[in-house]
């Protein structure tokens, strides 16, 4: 549940702007979501993979050039599906929970 979960919040933040890993990575810590740099970018891989995600290179001024991540309209498509499955069940468990 928490593999899927990360991924709506990785498709969530990338929804806002475009992201590269370590701030990724500090947007889901400051939302007190814990996330090593092994998890996180297997999951950037899969994204991609699948098409919901895109990437560019820019470079940088403190270091190495660095990679951004964006969302692909198939990546705006999927998080709609999940925004949908989200709310059901929040209101499932609601319901549970009564």
């Amino acid at each position: 549940m928490r593999r899927g979960v990360l991924e709506y919040c990785i498709l969530s933040i990338l929804d806002k702007k475009d992201a590269y890993a370590s701030e990724l990575i500090g947007i889901l810590k400051d939302a007190r979501i814990i996330v090593v740099e092994g998890t996180l970018y297997p999951l950037l891989t899969r994204q991609k993979n699948q098409g919901l995600l895109t990437y560019r290179w820019e470079e940088s001024t403190q270091g190495p050039p660095r990679k951004y991540y964006s969302l692909t309209d198939k990546g705006r498509n999927m998080l709609s599906e999940m925004d949908t499955a989200w709310k059901e069940l929040v209101e499932t468990i609601d319901i549970l929970r009564k």
